[in-house]
């Protein structure tokens, strides 16, 4: 009587489930994602197989499959299987999971597994705890985690560790989870008349954005809040499709690795004169939260490193864009945020000013240090001209063509370099006349500025 009873609540518990939950794959068959580990041949499957498993992190997007591999690993391995998730326990704990493993591999030679889910939710100290027992191989770490482990773990814990990024999954094996989910009659809706319309299959592969978790909640959804119709299939079509799902999934961490990758990527994409690109990255940023004024002020150092003197503009509009977004914020400075963006990725390319400041920094930091030419010096206070300073100093305006030769720095070096690009095309005409004046004798004009020095 006592073991129905037990099936009877176990039936209960897993009814109770989220689609989700029930349809977890139970093979490395049912897995869907993840080809480019779990593929024929690949590492991580050739590990499994084998029952070598190592200390592994698993990263990636939620709903991708980290924690159900790491539960399948359980099925594969002969070591004891240990779970924990780090929202739940507390340094104790795991000191407590450690305990058991040493005392198994102690007395019967047993090795344990231990999986711990959202494992960044540990701080660094807390993380400290595993590293002796993971270093002696007492225990077998699985981390799985949203976020890049080389931010958010200890790196002692991730260079013991081998790394497996998990991508989202595409549409078509979004497709492929949903279908399972609504054929299968032991854990899904298989025993039901139920119909998806392709339209609305392929809504729910698209706004998922690769989240297999999210898109079996939507089906879930739409068959559970559709009144069923006696003698009739249950029709599950576009409009039910998108009631189920309102709001596409957008993966990004203002904080976090999205932050970092998706910068970068807006970053590069105005570097590599991609408007479209860079308005994408733009759009994508602001809906997920992140401060404009971080991205005002990316588009301000871009403007100077990687646009410069080929069009001094930029600057300028990088300035007025960064005042506006502090003065009417979101989501009127969407608009400036993005005009500023497409400017800069339109514009000419010139990193040479940056080049030139970091070539001339690298000197004053590893170099002799130049003393400034005497000449140069400042001669306004009492006693400048007993020391000689400025005595000798040429001004420009001197000279009818604006320039006179004349040592400004007392060392030869030639940090900037203009490029033949936008403006600086004219700059470096400018440089080169200045070079062919070099020999030629100064022509001096009396309009009452050679006594006048800096």
């Amino acid at each position: 009587m006592s073991g129905l009873w037990d099936q009877k609540k176990r039936e209960h518990r897993r009814q109770a489930q989220p689609l989700a939950q029930r349809m977890r794959p139970r093979t490395l068959e049912e897995f869907s994602g993840q080809d480019h580990l779990l593929g024929p041949g690949k590492l991580l499957r050739r590990i499994l197989e084998a029952d070598r498993m190592t200390s592994v992190i698993f990263f990636g997007p939620p709903g991708t499959g980290k924690t159900t591999l790491a539960k399948l690993i359980a099925q594969y391995t002969k070591r004891r299987f240990e779970q924990a998730n780090a929202v739940a326990v507390g340094v104790k704990e795991v000191r407590q999971i450690l305990a058991r493993a040493r005392e198994c591999l102690e007395n019967d030679g047993q090795q344990t597994i231990l999986f711990l889910d959202e494992i960044h939710r540990f701080n660094r100290a807390q993380q400290d705890v595993l590293l002796g027992d993971v270093e002696r191989g007492i225990v077998t770490l699985i981390g799985a985690t949203t976020e890049n482990p080389f931010f958010s773990i200890n790196s002692a814990l991730v260079s013991r560790s081998q790394i497996f990024e998990f991508e989202p999954l595409t549409e078509d094996q979004i497709k492929e989870v949903v279908q399972n989910a609504a054929s299968d009659s032991e854990r899904g809706f298989g025993e039901m008349d139920l119909q998806l319309q392709e339209d609305a299959l392929a809504h729910w592969a698209k706004v998922s954005d690769g989240d297999a978790r999210r898109a079996l909640a939507a089906l879930e959804i739409a068959v559970l809040s559709s009144p069923p119709q006696e003698g009739q299939p249950l029709v599950i079509d576009l409009d039910i499709a998108q009631e189920s799902i309102q709001t596409k999934a957008v993966v990004y961490d203002a904080t976090g690795d999205g932050h970092y990758d998706t910068i970068s990527a807006f970053i590069k994409s105005m570097r590599g004169s991609d408007p479209d690109a860079a308005v994408y990255w733009l759009a994508k940023m602001l809906h997920g939260g992140e401060d404009p004024r971080f991205i005002a002020r990316r588009i301000a150092i871009l403007a100077s490193e990687d646009i410069g003197n080929a069009d001094p503009r930029a600057l300028t509009i990088a300035d007025a864009a960064y005042q506006i977004t502090e003065r009417i914020g979101m989501p009127e400075c969407q608009l400036t945020l993005a005009q500023a963006a497409i400017y800069m990725a339109t514009a000419p390319k010139s990193n040479a000013s940056a080049l030139a400041i970091w070539a001339a920094m690298k000197d004053v930091k590893q170099g002799r240090t130049v003393a400034v030419p005497r000449h140069l010096r400042d001669g306004h206070y009492a006693g400048a001209a007993k020391l000689g300073n400025a005595s000798d100093y040429q001004s420009a305006h001197q000279s009818k063509t604006g320039y006179v030769d004349q040592e400004y720095l007392g060392v030869e070096v030639n940090y900037y370099q203009p490029t033949e690009r936008g403006y600086e095309q004219r700059i470096g005409q400018y440089l080169q006349w200045i070079e062919n004046q070099q020999d030629k004798p100064t022509v001096s004009v009396d309009n009452g500025t050679s006594q006048q020095h800096a």
